[in-house]
């Protein structure tokens, strides 16, 4: 723990922002770091709850009143080992994760939760500033060759657990430069490039090998490629988008919400674009979909000068606090209201789009919508809606973004060309707490198993299949398990 009356002397705080006005002229993270004051106060709020529900929060099991208590005292070096026990990336989920663990924080129950989020990130940072983040080869080798398919958060951690296991570990990567969703689905404004490419660096320097703008599947003989390698990990993540598949939807103007913010984030990284080119600037843009991933599209929209944002939800809005269907410590479904939407967004729940209404020369000129309400199950949740009567109207756009998530992993090539079973959402089947697919040395992690989900979880699969592989090819894996959370200390 932190300071034994931390919690009751200092309130939760938040690093101060740039403001919106400045920071959308570019695409650069805009928060700022504590100051050192102020990240001691915000660890000494870690109190001694007893109980760490945090723990269970977490995904990947972080000990996180170890690593607060630490940053209190100012033991970087501890709190940096601690807090690597676990996460292989904590300066990924230190920017962008929506923090269960602070959900199941007790200091929760009646006050503002401790600030885990920020705190790791900094713990990081610092580590990274002081010189703790180094290579680290393992010295034993076992002369197995491990592949890993996909370099997003899920196939990263894979391949370091592996390659801390000793494993030859090679990275197959189908886009020209290695982090997947990490690269070129998220805005640089949440997560700059070059904080990826900084872990790459020291992942290529401990013995991974990354081979880039190779789409394993496609030309390869499946059956070859898995029987050159001793141990197969898929972690091509959940790249098939949810279609809207309504009157309009083939006029021009209206795009899935990746193919919009790859091309955004490839024009930063200076990367060749193919393809027509999607562009906001002086169009009103509308946003279907309330998740992150919309959220990502409103900011990127304001950064390329839209005429107007909007942003759509088809449930209805959620509540700023907990109620009674949401109890502490699980996770709350709130309203949530992101640094994008604080920089210009009109937001709409319970909306309904019915048609998208084009022009003569087939360019969409406004889409069709309808308010609904919804009828809730015993618990308050939404279960069938109907629309308001007189509700329909026209809402003038010239770009809609489709962001409603993922259905699964692409089929074609990799998992056909494999024959590997699927289960009834067509992701990846494979044996529960395993991870063992259809086919006996094929492991299967992220998204592309369990379905679209959190980076958190994603770095967690990805740990976890690396285990189940290492005792695949050992007999027994020396690779810690989030179950055991307090064997920390030089892991």
């Amino acid at each position: 723990m932190g300071k034994v009356s931390g919690f009751l002397e200092f309130d939760r705080e938040l690093p101060q922002k740039i403001a919106p006005n400045e920071r959308l002229e570019n695409y650069n993270e805009f928060v700022q770091e504590f100051e050192a004051e102020k990240l001691n106060q915000q660890a000494a709020r870690c109190m001694n709850c007893g109980v760490p529900f945090c723990h269970s929060g977490c995904p990947l099991g972080n000990v996180i009143p170890e690593f607060n208590d630490a940053v209190y005292q100012g033991k970087w070096e501890e709190a940096y080992l601690i807090l690597s026990s676990t996460n292989n990336f904590p300066e990924f989920t230190g920017r962008i994760c929506p923090a269960p663990c602070e959900s199941a924080c007790v200091l929760g129950i009646n006050k503002p939760a401790v600030a885990i989020e920020e705190i790791e990130r900094h713990i990081i940072e610092i580590a990274f500033s002081k010189g703790f983040v180094k290579p680290n080869s393992p010295i034993l080798k076992s002369g197995k060759n491990v592949a890993v398919i996909g370099s997003g958060p899920a196939g990263l951690a894979a391949a370091a657990q592996m390659n801390k296991a000793g494993h030859n570990v090679t990275v197959y990567e189908r886009d020209d430069q290695p982090g997947g969703l990490l690269r070129y689905g998220i805005p640089d404004f949440k997560l700059e490039k070059s904080v990826i490419d900084r872990r790459i660096e020291i992942m290529k320097q401990e013995g991974i090998q990354f081979i880039c703008n190779t789409e394993v599947g496609i030309k390869d003989d499946m059956k070859a490629f898995i029987h050159r390698h001793d141990a197969v990990i898929m972690a091509a993540g959940s790249t098939i988008p949810r279609n809207l598949t309504i009157p309009g939807r083939d006029l021009n103007g209206i795009h899935f919400a990746m193919d919009f913010l790859k091309q955004q984030n490839k024009e930063v990284s200076n990367s060749a674009i193919l393809g027509e080119r999607i562009l906001a600037k002086a169009k009103d843009v509308v946003v279907i979909g309330g998740g992150d991933t919309g959220s990502d599209c409103v900011g990127t929209s304001n950064r390329q000068h839209a005429n107007s944002v909007k942003q759509f939800e088809l449930m209805v809005q959620p509540p700023k606090q907990r109620n009674e269907n949401m109890p502490w410590p699980s996770y709350p479904m709130l309203l949530k209201t992101t640094s994008s939407h604080e920089e210009g967004c009109e937001r709409f729940w319970g909306i309904n789009t019915k048609e998208f209404v084009g022009d003569a020369k087939g360019n969409l000129r406004a889409i069709l919508v309808s308010d609904v309400s919804w009828e809730l199950d015993s618990l308050g949740r939404p279960v069938k809606f109907n629309e308001v009567e007189g509700s329909e109207r026209e809402i003038p756009c010239q770009l809609v973004l489709l962001a409603m998530g993922f259905l699964h992993p692409q089929h074609q090539g990799l998992i056909q060309n494999s024959g590997l079973e699927l289960d009834n959402r067509g992701n990846v089947k494979a044996t529960e707490g395993q991870y063992q697919t259809s086919i006996q040395k094929v492991f299967a992690a992220g998204d592309m198993r369990r379905g679209q989900s959190l980076v958190v979880w994603a770095i967690s699969e990805g740990r976890e299949a690396a285990r189940k592989a290492d005792e695949f090819l050992m007999g027994k894996s020396n690779l810690p398990s989030k179950d055991r959370i307090n064997e920390y200390v030089n892991v």
